[in-house]
């Protein structure tokens, strides 16, 4: 489950979404919650490749790096440190040049080794 977890981070540190598709079952369902609150789900790999695409513009670098780790069976739990630099302008305020970074936590589920469940969880 490691091994293709961080396949799946490799890909999306590079900003590959094919070589990050290529780590999830069809079903996939990816889901983000900030606050607590779910922001974002998709549901199967159309789904998530479209927000791939549109998303992966909005950084010049990102990446997540998993701080720690723990595995039950086919789920595994990460603690992620996140850090990544815009590259656009947003509405919000943030001009293209700044950098975040943040701790949240991810929750991934494997299938015939393949994964079919992420969830992402940031304050």
């Amino acid at each position: 489950m490691r091994a293709l977890v961080d396949r799946y981070l490799d890909a999306y540190n590079r900003m590959d979404v094919a070589a990050m598709l290529a780590t999830m079952q069809d079903e996939v369902v990816f889901e983000n919650y900030t606050a607590g609150v779910l922001s974002v789900r998709t549901l199967g790999i159309a789904e998530l490749r479209h927000l791939a695409e549109r998303s992966r513009h909005l950084f010049s670098m990102r990446r997540q790096t998993i701080t720690a780790w723990r595995e039950d069976g086919d789920s595994a739990h990460a603690s992620i440190h996140f850090e990544g630099t815009f590259a656009v302008d947003l509405p919000n305020g943030v001009r293209a040049g700044q950098s975040i970074a943040l701790d949240g936590r991810s929750e991934f589920r494997q299938h015939d080794g393949k994964l079919i469940y992420i969830a992402d969880y940031s304050e």
